[in-house]
């Protein structure tokens, strides 16, 4: 509720969450929020690699959406929507970690912001079907993300939301709660 009391106050264009104030910069959207970060943060790749990046992004992309359409399907479709999803998983991670290759990141040696966007999605769906991660090149790269010392201080402090909160919303077939430990 302490969004919806103020989110038409903040003079965001189109008021959502996430959303980053900086400055003059007001924005709303994941990925324009991400880009700008990139950007600002020298994450951005250009030439060759932003092209290579524009791919990555959209393919990460379009696999969350896979994941976010089974999840939020109706309850009584969600097993059939479940094992739709999870058959076409080991292709989509050989995928994944081709493109990768011997990274350590997705463009090779620097990290750019898509590397962040997909652990985030990567993660999500490793934990819908934590059976397809547990080794390998795509699980060794969410790990090598996560092992990066400002994520790894994240992950286990207090405030890691992943603790606490669910990946999709509660009205979701598959929220996504975290496992108690």
């Amino acid at each position: 509720s302490w969004f919806k009391d103020k989110k038409h106050s903040l003079g965001l264009d189109f008021p959502n969450l996430p959303y980053l104030i900086d400055g003059d910069v007001k924005l709303t959207q994941n990925l324009a929020v991400l880009r700008y970060l990139g950007r600002k943060f020298d994450l951005h790749p250009s030439g060759a690699d932003a092209a290579r990046s524009d791919l990555f992004e959209q393919y990460v992309v379009d696999f969350r959406e896979a994941l976010t359409k089974a999840c939020y399907c109706s309850a009584d479709q969600f097993e059939e929507k479940k094992a739709e999803f999870v058959e076409k998983l080991p292709h989509r991670i050989e995928e994944v970690a081709r493109f990768i290759g011997a990274g350590p990141y997705a463009l090779g040696e620097k990290i750019t912001y898509v590397d962040f966007l997909a652990l985030e999605w990567l993660d999500n769906i490793a934990a819908f079907s934590p059976e397809h991660f547990k080794s390998g090149p795509v699980a060794d790269y969410i790990n090598r993300m996560k092992n990066l010392p400002p994520l790894k201080k994240f992950y286990e402090s207090d405030d890691c939301t992943h603790k606490t909160y669910s990946i999709n919303s509660p009205m979701a077939a598959w929220p996504g709660w975290p496992k108690k430990e």
